[in-house]
């Protein structure tokens, strides 16, 4: 373990507030249970880590970006430009900037070399949307780029954009793309519904002699948008596809679906759930060999797949929305955002440990499945962001504005769920871990040895025959608060008993027992004239 944490990474968290942002030096503290500060607070308008971790871009109220070193947080570039987006790419090689234009042939969106601070390339886009920004897409290890055109992607060369276009893959219709993660060898094309055709997303590798036949192709009709996930290792691609009218009636805000394609055209379809309604969100695993997903009306359903599309776990029903998988494996976050309340449980397996969140008003429990044995509980209030650490060992959520603007704070939890760290705030914009890859942190050793210890305490107690009963937990869960009824319907019941002249105990009223009687009888008559 103290081997482990000397040669680990150092976990930092940004936190930003209306007056700038701060750099804290992430768990285990050191100072009486308190952060340290590696930054203290700079002035700035806006403030986001590289995909990689190794840049820090910090946007200014001049119009200015500073793009800053984030192991030593000293400025490697400022570029003084009028902007109305910005974007770092994966490795904080280019920035890319978006301005409007005021003429037709005025180049608004400018990739810039951090390295020089000199623009590489330039290019004219008249809007800027989600699915259309960045305008150009890089890989995560940067080494494909390539740019999103009417009826084709256009790829460059990442190491020298004055070479231009070098290849063309025509897709006629094609509305959004998005690279595979790594390694960085296919890319994903989505084509809309257009006059009766189906929409369709089909998988190309990015080489210019293999595209001529997609990979893997699925068409489907009623779909507006996509959301694309790539697995690691890029041989999966989850399709979120969502319609903004469900012609079913079922839903107000339109109807979705769940597609999941193979890059060895194995699988192209529908992904198997067992209760219909929206995809509220999915996500990969770090190995990119299963994935979670959410969904279906509310109580919602959640399930683990493998990267076969095989139903691996049911984790059962509740009041949930978002999924997010633990860097290291062992841990998956369940959790219900916005209005969903809930409480937040920890589910202990024999390989796999489980996170359980409701994130409106947190209580979390601890239960061993295999005897449903509860090992503790917690609570965390008005959670408006939540996310893992690299390691895996840590779970920070936060209360931030403008989403909230009271009792703005940041709780980080052990990976067993107990509080380790609260901070308060007047007013908190972010609170994010700076990215670092999970491989190069170790496994959770005292994880494995706490499962094992449980298992040994099992087997000699079921070995002793033990009669005694089990110790009650130190933290008993909360009481599960009672259905919410209007002012109008708490004496419907006495009403009704006053107008109908029904009871209101609960008993049937005399003429209720009467119309009872009749329709027994009624039955009765029918069973015997059907039987003759």
């Amino acid at each position: 373990m103290a081997a482990d944490l000397e040669t680990s990474p150092v976990l930092e968290i940004l936190v930003r507030e209306p007056d700038g942002y701060s750099i804290w030096n992430g768990p285990p503290f050191n100072n009486n249970d308190q952060p340290g500060i590696k930054l203290e607070k700079v002035p700035c308008t806006s403030a986001k880590f590289s995909e990689d971790g190794s840049r820090l871009m910090v946007m200014k109220a001049d119009c200015a970006i500073s793009i800053c070193d984030s192991s030593t947080l000293k400025e490697i570039r400022s570029f003084q430009t009028p902007h109305i987006a910005s974007a770092l790419s994966p490795c904080g090689t280019y920035l890319q900037t978006f301005h409007k234009s005021t003429t037709a042939q005025e180049k608004n969106v400018i990739l810039w070399s951090v390295e020089t601070g000199d623009p590489v390339y330039q290019q004219f886009q008249k809007n800027m949307t989600k699915a259309t920004w960045p305008s150009i897409r890089f890989s995560s290890d940067e080494a494909v780029a390539c740019r999103l055109a009417t009826n084709e992607i256009q790829f460059f060369d990442p190491a020298d954009f004055s070479k231009g276009t070098l290849h063309w893959l025509r897709i006629p219709g094609v509305a959004a793309v998005e690279l595979s993660r790594a390694p960085r060898s296919h890319v994903a094309a989505f084509v809309p519904e257009s006059k009766g055709s189906p929409a369709s997303v089909q998988i190309y590798p990015c080489e210019k002699e293999l595209q001529s036949q997609p990979l893997a192709r699925r068409s489907f009709f009623r779909c507006s948008t996509v959301q694309l996930n790539w697995n690691r290792g890029s041989t999966g691609l989850l399709v979120v596809a969502q319609s903004d009218v469900d012609k079913t009636n079922q839903s107000y805000y339109g109807e979705s679906k769940l597609i999941y394609l193979t890059t060895d055209g194995t699988f192209e379809g529908l992904v198997p759930l067992r209760k219909e309604g929206p995809i509220h969100d999915v996500q990969w695993s770090f190995s990119g060999k299963n994935f979670a997903v959410v969904y279906g009306f509310m109580p919602a359903n959640a399930t683990i797949f493998d990267k076969k599309c095989k139903r691996l776990l049911e984790l059962g029903s509740g009041p949930y929305n978002t999924v997010r998988w633990n860097p290291k494996g062992k841990l998956l976050c369940l959790a219900g955002f916005g209005n969903l309340p809930g409480d937040m449980v920890f589910l202990l397996y024999p390989n796999v440990v489980l996170l359980l969140i409701y994130l409106a008003e947190l209580s979390l429990a601890f239960w061993d499945v295999v005897d449903k044995k509860q090992l503790g509980t917690t609570r965390a209030e008005c959670s408006v962001t939540s996310e893992w650490s690299a390691d895996g060992r840590y779970f920070m959520t936060a209360t931030t504005a403008p989403r909230l603007q009271v009792d703005n704070c940041i709780k980080i939890f052990n990976y067993n769920g107990s509080l380790f760290f609260t901070k308060m705030f007047d007013k908190l914009l972010q609170a994010d871990w700076k990215p670092e890859s999970p491989e190069k942190f170790g496994e959770i050793a005292e994880l494995v040895k706490s499962v094992d210890s449980i298992k040994v305490e099992e087997t000699k107690s079921q070995g002793q025959g033990s009669t005694s009963k089990k110790p009650a937990p130190a933290n008993p869960p909360a009481k599960k608060p009672a259905a919410y009824r209007p002012p109008h319907a708490k004496n419907a019941a006495a009403v009704q008993a006053e107008l109908f002249g029904g009871s209101t105990t609960g008993e049937m009223s005399k003429n209720a027992l009467k119309n009872k009687k009749k329709r027994e009888k009624q039955k009765e008559k029918k069973a015997v004239s059907g039987a003759t």
